[in-house]
């Protein structure tokens, strides 16, 4: 994307538009989205790339928002650290001589999280298991995020499996996904992956996500939660067997 033509800035001004309406309504969403389209135009590195201030810019304000940032942090901080030191151990897939599969692992992990959500399905885990759940679950979910720029498995599932209140949940899923972006941009630097060019794609991406988000945010009680959740889930189904299947 060195010297990009207007129908793919179209193309990412849209995707970026779609994922903030997501993330607007969902509380959640934006990178998955955006991974996932941008994936079926640009390498999945310059993908990740382009994620990254939309992303983290969006979840500062989504984890600043919330009822106790400090409390989510001191509550969180084993499974957070987990994540970095995870994505910082893989996010050289996404660039190295492994990235021609990283679109295929991408596909297979939002196949996984689609079939789940449409589930409809709630794992439960009680509070005394959670101080021996957050390291593994953490790690395990900063190594997707570094092998495949997508933040949600497993941490969605555990952090709603935790029985959080609504506000308290949207504020751990922020604080979830924007360590998750500083060690996937970092992991990306230190790897190589990190263009110049990439990272004015992603402040250029900002607005569009902003405006996307602005609308999903006022659509929020205006349509079903749960037709909203069958159409997001099933496109995120094809959308990852496409991926799965080209890469």
């Amino acid at each position: 994307m060195s010297d990009p033509s207007f129908a793919i800035l179209l193309f990412v001004f849209s995707t970026f538009m779609v994922a903030g309406l997501v993330k607007g309504v969902t509380g959640m969403g934006l990178p998955t989205v955006a991974m996932g389209l941008l994936a079926t135009q640009v390498p999945p590195h310059e993908a990740a790339s382009l994620l990254l201030l939309p992303s983290l810019l969006t979840n500062l304000l989504q984890l600043a928002a919330g009822p106790d940032p400090v409390g989510a942090m001191r509550r969180f901080w084993p499974m957070m650290t987990a994540v970095a030191i995870g994505a910082l151990a893989t996010a050289g897939l996404l660039a190295g001589d492994a990235a021609r599969h990283a679109t295929a692992a991408l596909g297979a992990v939002l196949v996984v999280y689609a079939l789940f959500g449409l589930s409809g399905r709630r794992l439960v885990a009680p509070l005394r298991a959670e101080r021996w759940l957050a390291a593994p679950v953490g790690f395990v979910t900063g190594a997707i995020t570094g092998a495949t720029g997508v933040f949600v498995l497993p941490a969605v599932p555990y952090l709603q499996a935790l029985g959080l209140e609504k506000e308290d949940l949207v504020q751990a899923l922020g604080l979830s996904f924007t360590v998750s972006t500083i060690a996937l941009g970092l992991g990306l630097a230190l790897s190589g992956g990190l263009e110049a060019h990439s990272l004015g794609g992603s402040a250029a991406a900002v607005a569009p996500a902003f405006l996307g988000m602005a609308i999903g945010q006022r659509l929020r009680h205006a349509i079903s939660p749960d037709g909203f959740r069958l159409a997001f889930f099933a496109g995120l189904l094809g959308l990852g067997l496409y991926l799965a299947r080209g890469g």
